[in-house]
């Protein structure tokens, strides 16, 4: 300490160090004026200011140099023992740390011999609840008069306070309720919880016809062609899709040739009947062999007529891609193609297991097209499926049949969209919260 200063001056320079700290504008330039204002006071080597986050501290200010960001050796280890010399400091009184007179970790004291002087002068600042905000460390080559302390006790006080007014600045508080506040606002949300919602779930659907004709594979065999496009309209007797005619007609061929050598020998045991009376018990045989191959031949003759398949009434034709179709080998009932009546549009809902609520038929249906997003169609649930099965998407779904209430001129087959349903009224925190406890319930089995 200088102590040629004279009072009166001394109290100036108190001052004048108070007014730069109420000056500071950011915790680094407070923090600029804590490391370098003091040197004309304590003449020391170097002052450090930390600001402390937790157990971490901060490096702010270095006196007489910017604040370094380079990762020197003497950084890194600063780091180290700023941790340990924070932990050494009790109390709001500075505390002097001289080396000979504590025991540092070996890499501590290694760093503390080659960097730093015999001792360090340690001043917490706090904050006016006591809060510590940071530490000053002042490098110094013997321990400070005894009048220091005191002395910079109202200085320090001054950082502490600007300290945290320019923290409160940056983290301006929040507006905390009081105890009133806090019952009410939760007396008002368990009211609202109990509040009846309409229960509601989306879901995809699909525009079908509620009148929809399904035209399968009357026989066995390989479709050959496909006589509509997908979505044609078509009229009663139109030719839908023909079957390869190719083996029925090799069979048509061959049960001819054998009709006609069965009646052959039929005439033949006929003739000889007259002078061998054993070629009369031939004919039943024979008989019955003639009449097993002409009702062969019929069958397949029928057959080979129903190879073509025509529109028993008129619709819309609805399958997909006739490429598919072309070449595939079908069985009896196998389903080809719908015809479906336009006039009678309705809406194909696939509702997912994890989405479903309790629906009756009647409940209202809205549907969000995707080609029509701003013109809802609405309706109402006509069934439902008793059992969920797989989509093709592999969701596993409930399929529910709904009509389409009113004018449906956007209603076109074959377009998708959105459909929102609606259950029944439920309070508000089983609204929010069904989905939530299904899933806790699937995870613990509780």
């Amino acid at each position: 300490m200088n102590e040629s200063l004279p009072h009166p001056q001394l109290l100036l320079y108190l001052d004048a160090l108070r007014d730069r700290a109420l000056a500071a504008d950011s915790v680094n330039a407070l923090a600029f004026t804590m490391a370098n204002d003091l040197h004309s006071m304590l003449n020391f080597r170097q002052a450090l200011v930390f600001a402390e986050h937790g157990k971490r501290l901060e490096l702010l200010t270095v006196s007489g140099l910017a604040k370094p960001t380079e990762d020197s050796p003497y950084l890194v280890w600063l780091q180290r023992a700023s941790r340990w010399t924070a932990s050494q400091i009790t109390g709001v009184e500075p505390q002097w740390l001289a080396r000979d007179a504590v025991e540092p970790p070996p890499d501590i004291a290694d760093g503390w011999s080659e960097w730093w002087p015999a001792g360090v002068w340690c001043v917490p600042v706090h904050d006016p609840g006591g809060k510590r905000l940071g530490i000053l460390l002042v490098l110094l080559d013997e321990r400070p008069a005894e009048a220091i302390a005191p002395t910079l006790r109202g200085v320090v006080q001054t950082w502490g306070y600007c300290w945290g007014a320019l923290l409160r600045r940056r983290h301006p508080l929040r507006w905390k309720p009081g105890r009133r506040q806090t019952v009410g606002a939760l007396a008002a949300a368990v009211l609202l919880l109990l509040v009846p919602v309409r229960q509601t779930v989306l879901a995809p659907a699909e525009i079908v016809s509620s009148d929809a004709r399904i035209i399968s594979s009357p026989i066995d065999g390989v479709i050959d062609t496909i006589a509509v496009r997908p979505n044609q309209p078509v009229s009663e007797g139109t030719l839908l899709f023909t079957l390869n005619e190719t083996s029925l007609k090799s069979r048509v061929e061959v049960l001819s040739k054998q009709v006609a050598v069965a009646d052959a020998e039929l005439m033949a045991a006929s003739q000889r009947a007259f002078d061998n009376p054993q070629s009369k018990n031939e004919l039943a045989v024979l008989g019955s062999v003639a009449e097993q191959r002409r009702a062969e031949l019929a069958a397949v003759t029928a057959q080979l007529k129903r190879t073509q398949v025509f529109a028993p009434e008129a619709g819309v034709a609805v399958f997909s891609d006739p490429n598919d179709w072309i070449g595939k080998p079908v069985v009896t009932g196998e389903r080809i193609l719908q015809l479906a009546d336009p006039a009678k549009p309705a809406m194909l809902i696939q509702l997912a297991v994890a989405d479903a609520i309790a629906l009756e038929p009647g409940a209202e249906v809205t549907l969000y097209l995707t080609a029509y997003p701003l013109a809802p169609l609405h309706g109402r649930i006509l069934e439902t499926s008793y059992q969920a099965k797989a989509s093709e998407d592999g969701i596993v779904a409930y399929r529910l049949l709904a009509s389409i209430d009113g004018a449906h001129d956007q209603a076109r087959l074959g377009l998708h969209g959105t459909a929102k349903l609606y259950g029944k009224q439920v309070s508000l925190a089983y609204y929010l919260l069904r989905r939530p406890v299904a899933t806790v319930r699937a995870w613990t089995g509780l």
